[in-house]
């Protein structure tokens, strides 16, 4: 099978981080595969370390006259049966030709479906946004739920002492980018009413001097500690004690696949992702949505419960190992591909 994808993403993110490593995982597969992407020096970088060499475009606003032509002479070039498209500029960007290839385009969110009107087949990666995409009128025979992978932890425990963390002290860990949406205001709250924990913070994003001034009005900042963007999620994983997901808006929630991943027990605001994937407290402890109260009275009662915590990390891992590695997550994407030729062959 020859497959292109096509990714418009930004600089960061979790589908951008995952499309690296789902290119990387199918690249050692029994395909051929082209890569076009966004100009990105880091992702450039992290596919050739991988062993693949990507073509880069613009994928630019509206007065970009570049990509669709340059994009259609490599389809040409490459003969793709299955292009798969990341997010809405590549979607737009890659041509309908029936009869052609197969156009997948993959959402990791609550996208403006228009530009992806062309595509033969739509993917999802939680079943509400399956849901979504039905509901905004797409075929539901030509939608599926394909869900991301992490890879398990391979570093050792980063030590506290690093990150001038005292040894004894509970660690709360929080990992995204610095936005609104993350909701790390509410997490900064939260911890002002539980004495003694202290907080890593790994991200970058517009609301980090805003946070770095809250935690000092709260009276907090001496316990926090702002990493900025981090390659070292693992290591950050394995010395924490409790991870926390304090989300507003979380479509998947890629972090908590990472903890699970490492082991450690979740807690996390009930935005759709994190509760699709927690269940009822099965697999982690859910709070609701911006209630610092509430945030903080599941930090005190999971410390206290060390048998819970335990319980909660060893059923996150085995929700991982099930669905969400690597192996599991390409066998799903290859037999896809595989029905997605057929169906448009028949």
């Amino acid at each position: 099978m020859r497959l292109m994808q096509t990714m418009a993403g930004a600089e960061v993110g979790g589908a951008e981080a995952f499309f690296v490593r789902l290119a990387i995982a199918l690249e050692s597969l029994d395909i051929s595969q082209q890569l076009v992407i966004r100009r990105d020096p880091l992702r450039a970088r992290a596919l050739r370390e991988g062993g693949i060499a990507p073509i880069e475009l613009p994928f630019g606003g509206r007065m970009d006259f570049r990509t669709r032509p340059a994009l259609q002479r490599e389809i040409s070039r490459f003969r793709p049966d299955v292009i798969l498209s990341w997010m809405s500029r590549a979607a737009w960007a890659t041509p309908a030709a029936p009869g052609k290839y197969v156009h997948i385009g993959r959402l990791g969110g609550y996208y403006d479906l228009k530009y992806y009107s062309h595509c033969d087949y739509l993917v999802g990666n939680t079943a509400d946004i399956v849901d979504y995409v039905i509901s905004e009128g797409f075929d539901r025979n030509r939608v599926v739920r394909l869900p991301n992978f992490v890879h398990p932890p391979t570093s050792a425990p980063l030590s506290k002492v690093e990150l001038d963390t005292p040894l004894d002290a509970p660690l709360l860990l929080a990992m995204g980018r610095l936005h609104k949406n993350k909701a790390f205001d509410i997490l900064l709250r939260a911890i002002s009413d539980v004495p003694g924990v202290w907080l890593w913070i790994a991200g970058e994003g517009p609301e980090a001097a805003a946070l770095k001034g809250l935690a000092r009005d709260l009276g907090v900042i001496d316990r926090v500690r702002f990493l900025g963007w981090r390659d070292d999620s693992d290591a950050l994983m394995r010395a924490a004690d409790l991870f926390i997901c304090p989300s507003r808006h979380e479509p998947l929630g890629n972090v908590i696949l990472e903890a699970w991943a490492a082991e450690r027990p979740v807690i996390a605001a009930a935005a759709a992702g994190p509760a699709e994937l927690l269940g009822n407290d099965e697999r982690g402890v859910l709070v609701p949505v911006d209630q610092q109260a509430e945030l903080a009275r599941a930090i005190r009662d999971l410390l206290a419960a060390p048998e819970k915590a335990l319980r909660l990390a060893a059923a996150g891992r085995t929700a991982y190992e099930r669905e969400f590695t690597k192996d599991a997550v390409t066998a799903q994407y290859l037999a896809f591909f595989e029905k997605a030729r057929r169906e448009c062959a028949a």
